[in-house]
């Protein structure tokens, strides 16, 4: 039984908690959130603590989830593994390239597992379409966005992220991850733009950015994403791969509103085009975010109980990141910037 403490009951820590909550092989002896107080029905007897520190002290965890803000990530999960746990961590991994090599250093200096919340990963749709863009070869073009329109709680919690995260960092990572599983090209420059499009941001920050990526073997990758009340919801859901062979697309997915957390994930249809003909590939009882979280969680406690190696997760995982902070300070310093020193 793997004792597991998760740090950050917000949207995604909560629907972590209720993965190990029901998850056999799990035990949960500590809940840490700002309040120390937990009131959801099904996790309400659990130790509940408002400190991460005194929490990992008294509970002694073999495995730390953190699901808390990103100026936190590195702190509490460095702390978790020289206290001898494994660690999940929510993404972004870090607010720094150096930051997220911190992390991996200690992962590697204590012999513990590390996780990044990559939850397309864990979703066999998209699995599926990495490998049928793999199988068309490269080199490719992608289009990808993920703009949310979001208005009371929803912008609540946007504007509350704008405080320390841009949207194309806090989402960009998730699909420039998808980017690097096709090509596994070396990424080599960034160019982006952004603009504020709200008084209610901190004026350092902006809520509406876009970016390319130029990789190696000669593909590129657009990514886009904004967030708050004046995002349109026209084309806010592109996902679309091209190659010298044909394109794959999400055709069929997302129906719902763009502020609908289930609806990011879901693919509904694939399309494969080639000169040859098209081909859909239809993907019917997907996962939606709670299945998917549980099965983040069971991932981890498999790569504990089987000793994998995550080398390559975590090498990727600083990759994507230090894809999108390249992204934001081209956006900052109005110019591109090289990634030319980033191997896998």
């Amino acid at each position: 039984m793997t004792r597991v403490l998760i740090a950050g009951l917000g949207n995604m820590g909560l629907s972590h908690a209720l993965a190990h909550h029901a998850h056999p092989d799990a035990d949960i002896v500590a809940l840490v959130n700002r309040t120390g107080k937990v009131d959801h029905p099904d996790l309400s007897g659990y130790p509940a603590f408002a400190d991460f520190h005194e929490a990992l002290t008294t509970a002694k965890p073999d495995l730390v989830v953190i699901a808390t803000y990103t100026d936190t990530h590195v702190p509490y999960a460095c702390a978790a593994m020289d206290a001898g746990a494994h660690v999940f961590v929510e993404k972004p991994l870090a607010m720094t390239v150096a930051d997220a090599q911190k992390v991996v250093a200690t992962a590697k200096r204590t012999a513990r597992k590390l996780v990044v919340g990559y939850i397309l990963r864990q979703h066999p749709s998209w699995i599926q379409l990495i490998g049928e863009a793999r199988a068309l070869g490269g080199p490719y073009v992608f289009r990808l966005n993920l703009n949310q329109q979001s208005s009371g709680a929803e912008w609540e919690t946007h504007k509350a992220l704008l405080q320390t995260t841009s949207p194309i960092v806090d989402c960009g990572v998730h699909y420039v991850d998808v980017m690097c599983q096709i090509t596994d090209a070396k990424p080599l420059r960034v160019h982006g733009m952004g603009l504020r499009l709200s008084d209610e941001i901190p004026e350092d920050m902006y809520n509406y950015g876009q970016f390319q990526v130029v990789f190696e073997d000669g593909s590129v990758g657009w990514y886009e994403a904004g967030w708050g009340p004046m995002i349109s919801e026209t084309a806010f859901f592109v996902k679309d791969i091209l190659s010298p062979n044909g394109s794959v697309s999400i055709t069929d997915g997302n129906k719902g509103a763009s502020a609908d957390i289930d609806g990011h994930t879901k693919v509904g249809e694939i399309l494969v085009h080639t000169p040859e003909g098209d081909r859909t590939v239809a993907m019917p009882g997907e996962p939606g975010h709670q299945e998917l979280c549980d099965a983040e969680q069971a991932y981890m406690l498999k790569a504990i109980a089987e000793d994998i190696d995550l080398t390559r997760h975590m090498t990727d995982a600083v990759q994507s990141l230090a894809i999108c902070l390249a992204a934001d300070e081209s956006i900052r310093t109005g110019q591109p910037v090289s990634l030319e020193e980033i191997s896998k």
